[in-house]
């Protein structure tokens, strides 16, 4: 708190006069970046492709705020944004059938989603590679470790061992929303909106 009075050319007990603590102040900053999100006018006819974009652009904005994508892991939105989600994946998504429990759940396993994979992004390689190593030489390694093991133990693993450590992030992530995308689909009574 003392650094931030610093940065806004005021002390930590004016600060306090506005936040409680900095948690409080934690919790307003990450209100602040999810504010940046511009949701489209709901489309249930392209309902998919709508949160596929929505996806997209959370991890993108979580991506490009240093530490933000920290704050989203355990923190629940609780300005206007909370309510103006909702309504948006409400409008998007009633019109498709899909059931209100699993619209009301949905925020929470996308915004966890997307908050784990941008976080992990923020880690940087170094955070598995160590310092001393390129991602290229840490995936070898691993490969050759599974390759290295009995292989009538570990047959399945073997033959995939290049789908294992393959794919970049950005294909990575684009599976796990589209498996998300796929299970919501089978609550649709009416899947065309």
């Amino acid at each position: 708190m003392r650094r931030v009075g610093e940065e806004l050319g005021t002390g930590a007990a004016s600060l306090y006069w506005h936040v409680r603590n900095k948690e409080q102040l934690l919790q307003l900053v990450f209100e602040r970046v999810i504010e940046e999100m511009q949701l489209p006018e709901p489309d249930p006819a392209r309902w998919r492709e709508q949160l596929s974009d929505l996806a997209d652009q959370m991890r993108a904005i979580l991506t490009s705020h240093r530490d933000v994508a920290r704050l989203s892991l355990g923190r629940i939105p609780s300005g206007p944004m909370l309510a103006v989600v909702n309504e948006w994946l409400f409008t998007l998504l009633k019109p498709v059938g899909i059931p209100d429990n699993v619209i009301a759940y949905l925020g929470d396993v996308f915004s966890l989603y997307v908050g784990g994979f941008a976080f992990e992004e923020s880690l940087g390689t170094a955070s598995f590679t160590g310092s001393d190593l390129s991602p290229e030489q840490f995936f070898t390694m691993l490969k050759d470790y599974v390759m290295s093991l009995p292989a009538e133990l570990f047959p399945h693993t073997q033959r995939v061992v290049d789908a294992l450590f393959g794919g970049g992030p950005d294909e990575r992530f684009a599976f796990g929303v589209d498996l998300m995308l796929r299970g919501l689909a089978t609550y649709a009574s009416n899947p065309e909106g």
